[in-house]
């Protein structure tokens, strides 16, 4: 989920924990859970500062080992030490268990956006996302904006959180039915064998879709049960100057982030240009789009990588040419 809305859960579950009697009878314990919870509830993004090495790093890393199993008694952990240095508790397991609850919260939840975490590392090394959710959804939000609301009006929180809570669970069933829907939908409309993703986007009503046979990937939207294929990209066999871009530290991230990448190769004036797109993130503006995550490699004539980017270009080619220079001295990979 989004910043803002993991801040929400993070006081949504320092008003749940008032329902703890212990929490909410100990003078001083509900204000160290909440600073415990809203904490928790942001520890595993940040790895967000990996981005200060470079877009690459931040690719490879977040919500990675951040969000992984181990990664929830370091975090709990280490909030739970800050927390008691700064408030001690005498009744310090229901702080560690809110904290706990904090961390696993944040964790749980982003499993349900298509971005994805490696919230089962070390058993399984792979990004998993269940493709329900869209990062910032409206009812979510909305749900724990008037759960505290009625709290500083003076409603008991702990009962205003349990019903808040408790809403969400027949929503997630929803929107999970929904998801399993639309995939169906889809599959009998391109009617073909392969991997079909379907993903939410802000709307309800609204969903992309990324298939991939042996051949082609389609790209495309379900619109009110109606399902329209944007783009069909052939699937070609990796060539030499391919592989000689795959090389590339960039490209490696990116790569180990996303199955959905196509990648295109074509000649420039400076050699060559080999780009991967995640088909996933497909931005439509009227009269265009374009794909907005993306690794790019520019190679001379003699196939030496000469500069790379990997990120998000939302912009277009504009915004790319300005990341990228054919005449930069070439890159010692």
């Amino acid at each position: 989920m989004d910043t803002a809305t993991h801040f929400a859960m993070g006081f949504g579950l320092a008003g749940l924990a008032h329902l703890d009697p212990v929490v909410a009878s100990t003078p001083g314990l509900a204000e160290a859970v909440m600073v415990g919870t809203v904490i928790g509830s942001q520890a595993p993004d940040l790895d967000g500062f990996t981005r200060f090495r470079g877009s690459a790093t931040y690719i490879r890393n977040h919500r990675g080992v951040s969000h992984s199993i181990p990664a929830l008694a370091v975090w709990t952990a280490a909030i739970f030490a800050f927390v008691q240095a700064i408030s001690p508790q005498v009744h310090w397991l229901h702080l560690l268990g809110w904290i706990f609850a904090a961390v696993c919260l944040h964790v749980f939840v982003d499993l349900f956006n298509a971005y994805g975490t490696k919230g089962f590392y070390p058993f399984r090394d792979t990004w998993i996302s269940w493709n329900v959710i869209f990062i910032f959804d409206p009812f979510i939000f909305a749900a724990h904006l008037v759960g505290l609301m009625l709290w500083g009006a003076g409603a008991d929180p702990g009962q205003v959180f349990m019903w808040v809570y408790l809403s969400l669970i027949p929503y997630y069933f929803w929107r999970w039915q929904a998801h399993k829907k639309t995939v169906e939908t889809v599959r009998r409309s391109v009617s073909k064998d392969g991997t079909y993703t379907v993903v939410p986007t802000l709307s309800w009503n609204l969903w992309t879709f990324v298939v991939k046979t042996d051949q082609h990937w389609y790209v495309g939207e379900v619109h009110g049960g109606e399902v329209s294929i944007l783009d069909v990209f052939s699937i070609k066999p990796e060539n030499d100057l391919i592989a000689a871009a795959k090389a590339d530290h960039k490209v490696q991230s990116f790569l180990s982030f996303t199955r959905y990448a196509h990648v295109e190769a074509k000649e420039q004036p400076f050699g060559y240009e080999v780009r991967w797109f995640d088909l996933r993130y497909r931005a439509r503006f009227p009269g265009k789009s374009h794909y907005m995550f993306v690794a790019v490699v520019y190679l001379d004539k003699e196939r030496n990588i000469r500069d790379s980017f990997v990120g998000w270009i939302h912009r277009g080619e504009e915004q790319l040419a300005k990341k990228l220079d054919p005449e930069k001295e070439i890159q010692m990979s």
